[in-house]
């Protein structure tokens, strides 16, 4: 199978699987897409578990302007370079020409430092620590569902502070609240590491990600944190008497994930039916579906299935029942199969004479039958705590298996030729590999990972050269 084969591959299952699940569908309008209810109930499911952890961390939210004055972006030189490609520019409002055109935020620092030059003036007025929820939008040349499009939801975060240190623990606290999200909520391993100086967010002294694999063999970057120095802060002039009486400049960071964490689940979780969701995201853990008869009275399979419900909602567990009369069984099993919920629970007078019900399990697949009444809401507790661990634990061998150590270019050859996935070397800093990796393999440095795992005489996959000097890399192809 050829690359461009398997490419092709990998985005018909990313938008089988969001179209056949009820995720989202293409909209009129180029390169965005439109997000289902389902789509977004699991997007509500990732903020709120986002939200409170942002908040648990000192951050309080807020909301900024949608248009950014174009003027705002010239000025941190990096910035506007980085985003002038992806800007949409709004030149008409009201049926005139607009004196100063606005652009569409591709992000919200410059707008964001307008606001903290006005609000910060005193070190007592530090840190301050903002989060937005909101949209953006980024003008993509070639779009996928969730994973690149031109708009798409997400939170930024936004911080000022008094000194270098404290911005850089800000820094590596919030990407490891992103790790935390992704491997206990979304089961989704990832690794954190610093971008290279030619894949850092534009503007910024430092960028720190969280990238992960997916089941096609390639990475995704779910999630970035950047040190933005004082570069914002001087461009836009935020500055705070120190408590020495000395006039400074704020020391800033921002920080965000975004609605392709949906991709990640899609893309990490997936099996030849379709989505698998993991418990912890999912907008319902349990569907129950009650075997309704036509032209019987199913009052006693209709009472016991609301009972049931009851019941497990009672343990913190979330539940749906679908007693849709109009609709067969088949067709029921089927379109949860997709929908990736974790259980399906299946009522049926029979088996209720038995004070039994029927279980299926969405990530291995399984059903079982004559499941006792009985301690049953332990017994699904328990199960979707498997189900969360299996999935993590399944994605994390999936990742390992797919990790090889290589040395020269060759052996990155055979490794990204022959399914991809993360090939862990060594780099003496020459930027040509960089030049290289673009062009003759359509892949980049993931990052400089923090947790090292090659001993000091790896040598350079580059030159071939072993020094201390040498930064471990992460290589992958990626979205």
């Amino acid at each position: 199978m050829t690359t461009k084969t398997k490419e092709a591959n990998s985005e018909s299952i990313l938008a089988d699987i969001a179209i056949n699940a009820e995720l989202a569908d293409y909209s009129p309008v180029k390169g965005c897409m439109v997000i289902r209810p389902h789509g977004y109930a699991i997007w509500e499911s990732i903020q709120k578990t986002l939200d409170k952890m942002i908040k648990d961390t000192g951050h309080e939210n807020a909301y900024f302007p949608l248009l950014v004055p174009e003027s705002f972006l010239q000025k941190e030189a990096e910035h506007v370079e980085g985003f002038a490609p992806e800007c949409a520019v709004v030149t008409q409002a009201g049926g005139k020409e607009l004196t100063e055109r606005y652009v569409i935020r591709p992000t919200s620092e410059t707008i964001i430092n307008h606001m903290f030059s006005k609000w910060v003036s005193s070190y007592r007025d530090l840190p301050l620590k903002l989060n937005q929820w909101a949209n953006v939008m980024r003008w993509e040349m070639r779009t996928r569902l969730f994973l690149r499009t031109s708009e798409f939801l997400w939170q930024e975060g936004h911080t000022c502070h008094a000194n270098h240190e404290e911005a850089k623990e800000e820094v590596m606290q919030m990407i490891n609240v992103y790790k935390d999200l992704l491997e206990n909520y979304l089961a989704v391993p990832v690794h954190i590491g610093e971008k290279t100086d030619s894949e850092k967010f534009a503007g910024a002294l430092d960028t720190f990600t969280i990238e992960a694999l997916m089941r096609d063999g390639k990475a995704l970057q779910a999630g970035t944190s950047h040190d933005l120095g004082q570069n914002f802060a001087k461009a836009f002039d935020t500055t705070f008497t120190s408590s020495e009486n000395k006039l400074e400049h704020v020391w800033q960071t921002s920080w965000g994930v975004s609605t392709r964490l949906i991709g990640a689940i899609i893309m990490g979780h997936h099996d030849e039916v379709g989505l698998i969701l993991p418990p912890k995201v999912s907008p319902y853990q349990v569907i129950i579906i009650p075997i309704l008869k036509k032209n019987m009275d199913n009052s006693v399979v209709l009472d016991k299935s609301y009972e049931i419900k009851s019941d497990l909602e009672k343990l913190g567990i979330s539940v749906k029942i679908d007693a849709r009369d109009q609709i067969s069984q088949g067709i029921k099993f089927n379109e949860y199969e997709q929908k990736g919920i974790p259980i399906r629970l299946v009522v049926g007078s029979r088996d209720l004479e038995n004070n039994q019900v029927e279980i299926h399990r969405r990530d291995i697949r399984s059903k079982e039958k004559g499941i006792a009444l009985e301690g049953l809401g332990k017994f699904i507790k328990n199960l979707l705590d498997e189900i969360q661990n299996n999935l993590f634990q399944r994605a994390t061998n999936f990742r390992q298996e797919n990790t090889k150590n290589v040395k020269n270019l060759d052996e990155l050859a055979e490794l990204l030729n022959s399914g991809g996935g993360f090939a862990r070397s060594k780099w003496n800093g020459d930027t040509e590999l960089e030049k290289i990796l673009k062009e003759k393999f359509s892949a980049s440095i993931r990052c400089l990972p923090l947790k090292k795992e090659l001993s000091d005489d790896y040598p350079c996959i580059l030159s071939g050269t072993i020094s201390s000097e040498n930064k471990e890399i992460l290589i992958a192809k990626a979205y």
